[in-house]
C-alpha cells in the first residue's frame, strides 16, 4: 500500500503542547490533538476496533486525555501517555460491546459487510491483506507490532504503554514478523501450486 508520509512532530514537541495545554493554552491542545489524531485512530483500528467505531475510540480517548491533563506530568512522552489511555479506551469498547447482544437485519451479515466494502482503489487489497494478517496475530503480538512497526512508537516507549519490559516487546514484534512473513510467502505460493495440480 503506497501512503504519503506525514512529517511526525517529535515528542519533545508533542510534550511540551501538552504541558502547555494543561496550563490552559487553547493553541496548544489544538496542535497536540491534532499532532497525534492520526496515531491514536490507527492504534484503536488496528487493535481491533472497527472503522465505523475508530473515530468515536479516538474521540473518546482525546476527551479523556483532556479531561485528565491537569494529572499529565510530561515523566514519559506525550504520544505514550496518550496510546497508554487509547488502549484503555479500546479495552473498554470490547467489555462494553461483550456485553451487549448484536442485532443484524440481514441475513448473512458477514456477507452484506464485504460487498459494502470498497474496492478498485490502488494499494486497497494490499492494505486489507495487512489488516487481515494482523488482525490473525495473537492480540499482544498485534500490539506490539503496530506500536513499533506501524507508528513507529520506540520499543522502550511500547513497553511503558504495554505495561511489560522491552526485552518482551522485541520479541513479540520479532514472532509477529516471522508470523507475517511466513504468511505471506504462504499466501504468494499458492496459486502457484493450484496451477501445477
Amino acid at each position: 500500500m503506497i501512503t504519503h508520509a506525514v512529517p511526525r512532530p517529535p515528542d519533545e514537541s508533542v510534550t511540551a503542547w501538552a504541558l502547555a495545554a494543561r496550563g490552559g493554552d487553547a493553541e496548544a491542545v489544538e496542535l497536540f490533538v491534532r499532532a497525534l489524531h492520526l496515531d491514536v485512530r490507527r492504534y484503536v483500528t488496528l487493535l481491533g476496533a472497527d472503522p465505523q467505531t475508530a473515530e468515536d475510540l479516538a474521540q473518546d480517548t482525546f476527551l479523556r486525555a483532556l479531561t485528565s491533563l491537569h494529572r499529565f506530568q510530561g515523566r514519559s512522552s506525550a504520544r505514550t501517555w496518550l496510546l497508554t489511555i487509547a488502549r484503555r479506551a479500546v479495552i473498554d469498547s470490547v467489555r462494553h460491546a461483550a456485553a451487549r447482544p448484536r442485532i443484524s437485519h440481514a441475513a448473512d451479515w458477514e456477507s452484506a459487510l464485504e460487498r459494502a466494502q470498497p474496492v478498485g482503489i490502488p494499494g486497497f487489497d494490499e492494505g486489507v491483506a495487512l489488516v487481515d494478517l494482523l488482525g490473525v496475530l495473537p492480540v499482544r503480538r498485534r500490539e506490539a507490532f503496530v506500536l513499533t512497526q506501524i507508528l513507529g512508537v520506540p520499543y522502550e516507549e511500547a513497553a511503558r504503554v504495554t505495561g511489560c519490559p522491552v526485552g518482551t516487546v522485541r520479541s513479540r514484534v520479532a514472532r509477529a514478523r516471522m508470523s507475517l512473513v511466513r504468511w505471506v510467502r504462504e499466501a504468494d505460493c499458492a496459486p502457484e501450486r493450484e496451477t501445477v495440480g
